[in-house]
């Protein structure tokens, strides 16, 4: 792949692939800026050129041995596609040491003026601010291109630097393309984090060979390729990691992750797994995430887990700093403006660690499982489990057993040596029961029991266990209707409504504003997305009858669409969403103030932001779009006439 001069300034560099925005990334720099003075670095003083001695380049290499390993292949794939464009594939560990490099012979030379060559430390500390080492210091990719190197000896340089993270989430190295300034290529990015990427998904397969991994994705074309999600799991069903594309899809920090199983994921036990394989030709799963997203899956190593996976496992972990980080899922994270969600945080607040039991309400995909996970967070059991079961999407006839566990020789098909059910795996922290109008009557009456007594019983068993657990409950339906008509029971409700907190639908919300910008944030790897004025007054005059589930569905979809820009417009919306905004817009006047454009003036808009991408090729924008050419020129000539 020949790469030329492009000519583009340093503010386009800045908003290049794997830079959330123009104006961050340069904030980012200027920050890195700031800690390379603090380290006392003159800008114009020559940078430390040592390297390490050959016995400690030697331990150097042995230490990064498995990463080098898995590294080397991807490093010459890499460097095959950028070969003769006067720039260098480099490999560091994660102090910024470099490892390993690959260089056209006439950028050598100029490499070697300011020693880029293994042993030589590329941290901001040593050089000051650039690629690998800001990269380090940020855990994003990076571009940093000439004069925004802090030192003045490094700014005939263009770096494009990505991070590599282990399998729980610590960065173990870095993957740097730099060249001369002249040669930047906006590519490179790119090409930079896909094999970034390639290398975390090799180290996370070697690193689980005997577990069950589990590959998904929503689209099954994309099952095989680094888009797929994976996920692994140990013999019982427990959650033991997940690569970045799953943990994207997944729409959970791995940290939330680990008190999960395969069963609270997917809605299924790990036997269905089993079972599927069973049969002489499966084709591929069809599961329903957590969140209501159906995902195409398929599966390898249905086997117990190997001791040698969980102590990958252990000793990845890194020690718990005493510094408390911002969650995801945390109340104050989810208090984003709106009143009525204001008020019911105040509630739970109010009521944490008071052993009273809490009760969410609202229409499905409104946030009642987020909202639990942010209570658990926030609780003094937060260093306990948590554990979450749709009672909704468990079948009838196993939904005791995945309760209350039971004991070898239960009934048919049970596992051997039992199973200690849900209740007792949230022992010491919190249970969260989704969907509770969805259980039956019998298994209520021993839901209450355990409630009450604080002791469980495992299916075919004599033995009582005590239990210690939070209880979380959440509804979509209305559970004083149901009492009325002998479908859930009145003296379980009353156990259940120590505190009833409703969350309200995304149409009554105040701050849809703000939840998109934390959507965006969740769903976009770092990058930051923009929204077009136009897109976001659709947004606040759709009735989203599927709350969050919907949006950030359909912001998943929007982002994948979107083009260099990084702006969300019209073209990028679902069809089926446009076609429900159309009948929207069908009569004369619309109820929400907030629409002061027509959908026609949407579509002109819509083609006047493709045309201009597009340089004025109608062609183009006609398949862009999705619509005839004819339409583009009616469209544009009736503009004109006004």
């Amino acid at each position: 792949m020949q790469m030329r001069d492009t000519g583009i300034s340093s503010g386009q560099i800045l908003s290049g692939p794997g830079i959330s925005s123009a104006s961050s990334a340069h904030m980012m720099i200027e920050q890195a800026h700031e800690r390379s003075a603090a380290y006392g670095l003159p800008r114009t003083a020559a940078p430390d050129y040592g390297s390490l001695g050959k016995t400690d380049l030697k331990t150097l290499l042995e230490q990064n041995r498995v990463l080098h390993q898995h590294a080397l292949p991807v490093m010459e794939n890499l460097y095959e596609q950028i070969i003769n464009t006067h720039n260098m594939v480099i490999l560091t560990d994660v102090n910024g040491l470099i490892i390993h490099t690959l260089g056209d012979a006439d950028f050598l030379e100029k490499a070697d003026r300011v020693a880029l060559s293994p042993g030589v430390a590329w941290s901001e500390r040593s050089k000051g601010t650039n690629a690998i080492g800001t990269a380090i210091a940020e855990k994003t990719p990076t571009i940093v291109h000439a004069d925004q190197h802090y030192l003045e000896a490094n700014n005939f340089l263009t770096c494009s630097a990505a991070p590599i993270f282990d399998v729980m989430g610590n960065v173990i190295g870095v993957l740097d393309v730099t060249g001369d300034q002249h040669n930047f290529h906006k590519h490179t990015m790119a090409l930079v984090r896909m094999s970034a990427q390639m290398i975390e998904n090799q180290l996370f397969a070697s690193s689980f060979q005997d577990a069950i991994k589990l590959s998904f994705h929503s689209r099954p074309e994309f099952l095989g390729t680094l888009m797929e999600g994976i996920a692994c799991f140990d013999g019982d069903g427990r959650f033991l990691s997940a690569s970045r594309s799953g943990l994207f899809q997944l729409g959970l920090p791995l940290s939330a992750l680990q008190a999960h199983t395969f069963s609270s994921l997917f809605g299924l036990p790990v036997s269905a797994l089993h079972e599927h394989y069973r049969t002489a030709t499966p084709g591929l799963l069809t599961l329903c995430l957590h969140n209501g997203v159906r995902v195409y899956a398929k599966s390898q190593n249905l086997k117990r887990q190997s001791a040698a996976a969980r102590h990958v496992l252990d000793n990845s972990r890194e020690p718990q700093s005493a510094e408390i980080k911002p969650k995801l899922s945390s109340l104050h994270y989810l208090d984003t403006g709106d009143e009525q969600l204001a008020r019911a945080i105040d509630k739970l607040k109010r009521v944490i660690g008071r052993d009273i039991s809490i009760l969410v309400t609202g229409e499905t995909g409104t946030g009642k499982e987020l909202l639990a996970q942010a209570v658990h967070n926030d609780s003094p059991r937060k260093s306990g489990p948590f554990v979450a079961v749709n009672c909704a999407s468990i079948p009838e006839t196993l939904i005791e057993s995945e309760l209350f566990g039971y004991e070898d020789g239960a009934f048919t098909g049970a596992r051997k040596k039992g199973n200690i059910g849900k209740i007792l795996q949230a022992n010491g922290g919190t249970l969260f029961l989704d969907e509770i109008g969805d259980m039956p009557l019998n298994l209520q009456a021993r839901l209450l029991r355990v409630l009450q007594e604080r002791m469980v019983t495992p299916l075919g068993s004599s033995k009582s266990i005590p239990v210690n657990l939070a209880l979380i409950c959440a509804t979509n339906r209305n559970l004083r209707e149901m009492i009325g008509k002998g479908e859930f029971r009145d003296d379980l409700y009353y156990r259940l409504n120590g505190l009833v907190v409703r969350l309200p639908p995304l149409r009554e919300r105040t701050d849809l504003d703000v939840v998109i910008s934390k959507v965006l944030v969740t769903e976009s790897e770092g990058r930051q997305y923009r929204i077009a004025p136009a897109v976001m007054q659709l947004f606040h005059a759709h009735g989203w009858p599927g709350n969050f589930r919907q949006l950030t569905n359909l912001l998943r979809t929007a982002i994948v669409m979107t083009d260099a820009d990084m702006e969300i417009r019209l073209e990028h919306l679902p069809e089926d969403f446009l076609e429900d905004m159309e009948v929207a817009f069908a009569p004369k006047a619309i109820s929400n103030a907030q629409i002061t454009a027509s959908l026609d003036a949407l579509e002109i808009d819509a083609i006047q932001r493709a045309l201009q991408l597009h340089q004025g090729n109608v062609s183009a924008v006609s398949k862009a779009l999705g619509i005839s050419r004819n339409t583009i020129y009616r469209k544009l000539a009736a503009l004109k006439s006004e």
